[in-house]
């Protein structure tokens, strides 16, 4: 199989931590980690537990850190709050007591993180899910976009690199090589939606019997979040901002032709000088530097970014 090839000013800019990912002073920690990408996914998996996961670790999770852990939107805060519970090197697996207790999008980053800190480029990418159940719902989430020097950018999920959940969701495939139709970018999900190939409301935080956050509206937040993403702002997923974050009375006509063009650029080949001019020249998708927090338990507020 012939060597995959990137360009080595893509390679660059995905090498290096971002604002979110940098370990900043805490870089020390990092001396011990290997530079294996599956190794890697594995210590990021035994540092954190998803706050739905309580029950799946036999684990009680208080209610201070089911609200507060995953409010934590810099990787040197999240670093910060594991080894104040535990100050073992980042290479030992925690007790899940000790455990960072966050979300899909706390395990991508710091996984980014410790790939980005062994010189291989990754970034976060933000879509749908469908292996979050076996009822043909998109789950909204997000996982890690590593380059593989042989077989180009893959897609991994960390938070999958454990198996008591590999079982408990009945995983039949590498989480180190999701397959793009398990797990569908921000901007495929669009694409699928408006040729009428897929079921808006097939799309979203939950099924819509569990409350109104599904459909276009809710694809296009997503689209916002991976553009970011790609542009090594890696924001929380309830950061809301930009053009269509009024809900589904917002997504006129032109609203969606906006999405329609930006989902050519969130796709799985993702054409890098588009997506930051892109992230650039438009003020509805670039993230501005307050944000709307809206925090699931917290509640909502504006939070300046770094």
């Amino acid at each position: 199989m012939p060597s995959a090839r990137l360009a080595p000013d893509v390679a660059a800019f995905y090498a290096e931590q971002s604002a979110f990912s940098d370990p900043g002073s805490l870089a020390p920690l990092y001396a011990d980690l290997p530079d294996d990408p599956t190794q890697l996914a594995c210590i990021a998996r035994d540092l954190m537990v998803h706050r739905l996961e309580g029950e799946q670790f036999c684990h009680v999770i208080s209610q201070d850190r089911l609200h507060n852990d995953a409010e934590t939107r810099y990787l040197d805060d999240i670093l910060r709050i594991i080894t104040e519970r535990n100050d073992a090197l980042l290479t030992q697996r925690r007790e899940v007591s000790d455990r960072f207790v966050g979300v899909c999008r706390d395990f991508a980053l710091l996984y980014c993180s410790f790939l980005r800190h062994a010189g291989i480029p990754a970034r976060l990418r933000s879509g749908f899910a469908d292996y979050f159940g076996s009822d043909g719902f998109h789950c909204d989430h997000v996982v890690t976009e590593y380059w593989d020097n042989e077989r180009g950018w893959l897609l991994a999920d960390p938070q999958l690199a454990d198996p008591v959940v590999t079982a408990a969701w009945k995983v039949d495939f590498d989480p180190m090589d999701v397959p793009r139709d398990r797990f569908l970018v921000a901007g495929k999900a669009w694409q699928a939606i408006r040729a009428g190939n897929a079921d808006p409301k097939t799309f979203g935080l939950h099924p819509p019997d569990e409350g109104p956050v599904f459909g276009e509206w809710f694809v296009a937040h997503d689209i916002r979040i991976d553009l970011a993403a790609l542009n090594k702002v890696e924001t929380l997923l309830w950061d809301v901002w930009g053009t269509g974050a009024g809900g589904d009375q917002q997504m006129t006509d032109a609203v969606c032709e906006l999405y329609d063009q930006t989902s050519l650029v969130v796709c799985d080949d993702v054409p890098f000088d588009e997506a930051r001019k892109l992230f650039a020249e438009n003020e509805g998708l670039r993230t501005p530097k307050t944000v709307l927090s809206l925090a699931p338990f917290n509640g909502p507020s504006e939070v300046t970014l770094r």
